[in-house]
């Protein structure tokens, strides 16, 4: 049964919530999946995307009854997979009784429109699953007001789709009503919202900036820990610090970064990092509301790149990665990659990986199988950005021998006619602040 006032069929309610007298409980949706592979696509690879797919709608609260991947030369304009496709799809979505059918290709508004309208159920894309999984997962200020953000720039563009159905213009009885009115109104309320919590970010942003700063100048080296989502990043994280951060085995567990102190064998300190998932095709909207955040991982001294080893398509995985650490300015930081989850991964493909990436660290961050061996690689890859240095500072100078025993690590000092002698190790882009002092 279909109300004609939604379009949606009424025999089930979209939250499908079922209360008792004790509490109210949130029984799950039913989705149908779909993804489409246009022309010459790889269809492996559509097929790991629609598997991820299903993992996405499970972290958002729908089960996965059915799944379908239709191949065509080029996208219908109107519904993406024709009405052939749709009408089929429908009547397998009246039978399944679906209260939401998701589609792994990025849906224009009219598309949406036209498609929800052809199986009387919410549709939606891959672009607003994973915006609601963030929207649902953000815990922190800054992390809701970068995923609102998301939202609005994501729903402005469908926003001006609705204007066609919504203006009544032209020159016969009831065609010349408010809906245009409410459209701009509608806009004009959402830029509104977006320009206050632009605001609010830039805000944000310079209080990170001078955190950022305050770490430069303490020059503690910076390991950002980055990967793709549910790749075991928090785990590995907790087992280097002891944080105690939010473990989960579900998609973008983590939102808000997290930043952790510990010393490594040698002594040096160094800030680890925890940051957000990536996921393929991370959307546009995700990226930018989130640069401020992301913006961490391109002051990191080193990247801890963590692969899930059991995962179907960990090479996938770190292409994905790669892509998001390039559109945010941090392709070129030093990497070292960790192949994650040993444990339950097949032996075969973790030397598969390690052939591929032969100065990677194997590891479980479950069980500690590595962990000091990775501890180990840190300190090694660290030692690279560094160099040793020899000064002479004068006695009046007390300020700068201070600070090069806070900035490197003194392999030695005495005391002569000149002033201190030193021979220390520090981070290569900050020694030439010492030239004036070297020992010539």
């Amino acid at each position: 049964m279909t109300d004609p006032r939604t379009g949606q069929r009424a025999g089930r309610s979209r939250q499908r919530l079922t209360a008792t007298v004790t509490d109210l409980q949130v029984v799950r949706q039913r989705a149908y999946l779909v993804g489409v592979v246009l022309g010459d696509a790889d269809r492996g690879e559509a097929e790991n995307s629609l598997r991820e797919l299903a993992l996405l709608a499970d972290t958002a609260g729908s089960d996965a009854v059915h799944s379908l991947l239709v191949r065509r030369d080029r996208a219908d304009p109107a519904l993406l997979i024709g009405s052939g496709k749709a009408a089929q799809i429908a009547a397998e979505v009246a039978a399944l009784d679906v209260d939401v059918v998701v589609f792994d290709n990025e849906l224009s508004p009219a598309q949406q429109r036209n498609l929800q309208q052809c199986f009387h159920v919410d549709v939606v894309d891959r672009v607003a699953l994973i915006l609601d999984i963030f929207a649902q997962h953000a815990t922190s200020h800054e992390g809701r007001i970068q995923v609102e953000l998301a939202q609005h720039r994501y729903r402005l563009p469908r926003l001006r789709g609705r204007g066609v159905e919504m203006s009544r213009l032209g020159a016969g009885i009831n065609t010349r009503g408010p809906g245009e009115t409410k459209l701009e109104t509608d806009r004009r309320r959402i830029l509104e919202r977006v320009d206050r919590l632009e605001a609010q970010l830039r805000q944000s942003r310079r209080s990170r900036a001078t955190n950022t700063k305050a770490r430069k100048r303490s020059e503690i080296p910076v390991v950002s820990m980055v990967g793709y989502t549910n790749s075991g990043k928090s785990t590995l994280f907790n087992k280097l610090t002891d944080a105690g951060a939010l473990v989960e085995d579900r998609l973008f567990a983590t939102l808000d970064s997290t930043v952790r102190r510990r010393r490594l064998p040698n002594g040096r300190p160094v800030l680890f990092s925890d940051t957000v998932g990536f996921v393929r095709r991370l959307p546009h909207e995700l990226v930018e509301s989130f640069r401020s955040t992301l913006e961490e991982v391109n002051q990191a001294s080193l990247l801890l790149h963590v692969v899930d080893a059991s995962d179907p398509d960990p090479d996938g995985q770190i292409a994905a990665v790669g892509v998001v650490l390039r559109q945010i300015g941090a392709g070129t930081i030093d990497e070292q990659v960790v192949i994650n989850k040993i444990d339950v991964a097949a032996p075969a493909l973790v030397e598969r990986l390690g052939a591929i990436h032969p100065d990677a660290v194997a590891v479980s961050a479950l069980t500690g199988a590595g962990i000091d061996e990775l501890v180990e690689a840190i300190a090694a890859r660290l030692e690279g950005i560094t160099t040793e240095i020899d000064v002479v500072v004068p006695y009046h100078r007390g300020d700068v021998v201070a600070r090069l025993h806070q900035m490197g690590e003194v392999l030695g000092e005495d005391h002569v006619a000149r002033g201190t002698r030193l021979k220390v190790k520090l981070p290569k882009i900050d020694a030439d602040r010492f030239l004036e002092f070297a020992d010539r």
